[in-house]
């Protein structure tokens, strides 16, 4: 699934997707969702902390908090480091990470999110 943690749409997806097996790809559309590409870089920086589908679930669960303090909420929440989540959030490899799922979905085709392709 390529996605957008600020898109309705993808939120409504993920809980139709339960029971599948889900690889996520980021997908940040920031011409309607300015904050997208910032979660991402949220999402990737809760990974490193071993933590990325949890902070996915919570991000998709409450999209109407998505600004920095509900983010370091979600952080202390999921018993993460703070200060390290902010420090990877901000690195040249966790941007590197969601332009690389971004670059892959625009050389399969990708346009919208969600997009999904089964296998």
């Amino acid at each position: 699934m390529y996605g957008d943690f600020e898109c309705p749409y993808c939120a409504a997806e993920v809980g139709r997707l339960h029971d599948a097996r889900v690889v996520f790809r980021h997908f940040p559309v920031v011409s309607k969702h300015p904050r997208s590409r910032r979660l991402a870089h949220a999402a990737e920086a809760a990974a490193l902390q071993g933590a990325f589908w949890e902070m996915h679930d919570s991000l998709f669960a409450d999209q109407g908090h998505l600004d920095d303090p509900h983010l370091w909420e979600r952080v202390e929440e999921l018993g993460l480091d703070l200060e390290r989540f902010e420090e990877d959030r901000r690195s040249p490899e966790v941007a590197a990470r969601v332009d690389r799922d971004f670059r892959s979905g625009i050389a399969a085709g990708v346009m919208k999110t969600p997009t999904l392709f089964r296998l």
